[in-house]
């Protein structure tokens, strides 16, 4: 299989395995027992080496040039594999978190470009954390903690924003705009250690 075709693939399932997360979230009254379901997304992407943006981006700074074409497609598979969660989660009878996705959707829509991106930086650097440190130490202990810790926060997550302006079927053109502000910030966010890092090694 093409290694793009392959890449991609791989990202649409992690985009589905986000919407399920994020499904999980919007069924609970509970928020940090949703907050902490929600990684039950994560966790599988982990497990099986899927492909989430948020999750590869912070390794673009030890990457060669091409590794940006890898995150383009792994971004657009994302999309298309939440919008497929969202789409199928629109066909049943739990449809009705819709509504909640909705009035999640529209505190981000009312939102300013500034505020959105900080809090997207904010989410990038705990999504780096959390999967880097369970490549590390191999426990999902620190997955629950990041992004238990994010969802608390409201911190901007670009993967999972778009599952929620999917199922509520909220795409206007702010929203577009939005997840492309959104993504830039998690992406700042993502790298800052690993630059940090690297700077470091070559001062040393």
């Amino acid at each position: 299989m093409n290694r793009y075709l392959h890449a991609f693939v791989l990202a649409v399932l992690a985009g589905i395995a986000i919407g399920i997360g994020g499904t999980v979230y919007l069924s609970m009254d509970n928020k940090t027992a949703g907050a902490l379901m929600f990684t039950v997304g994560l966790y599988t992407i982990c497990i099986h080496g899927l492909n989430l943006y948020t999750g590869k981006v912070g390794y673009a700074p030890n990457q060669p040039a091409a590794y940006l074409l890898d995150l383009l497609v792994i971004w657009a598979g994302n999309l298309a594999g939440t919008g497929m969660a969202a789409l199928g989660v629109r066909q049943t009878r739990i449809s009705g978190i819709a509504d909640k996705a909705a009035a999640l959707c529209e505190v981000k829509l009312q939102d300013s470009m500034a505020s959105l991106f900080l809090l997207a930086v904010f989410c990038g650097f705990l999504m780096f954390i959390a999967v880097d440190g369970y490549k590390q130490s191999g426990s999902p202990v620190i997955l629950f903690l990041g992004v238990g810790a994010f969802i608390l926060c409201g911190f901007e997550h670009c993967i999972a924003d778009m599952f929620y302006f999917s199922v509520a079927g909220m795409w206007p053109g702010r929203a577009v705009a939005a997840v492309l502000v959104i993504t830039l910030g998690n992406s700042v966010g993502g790298i800052l250690i690993p630059l940090a890092k690297k700077n470091a090694v070559r001062i040393n």
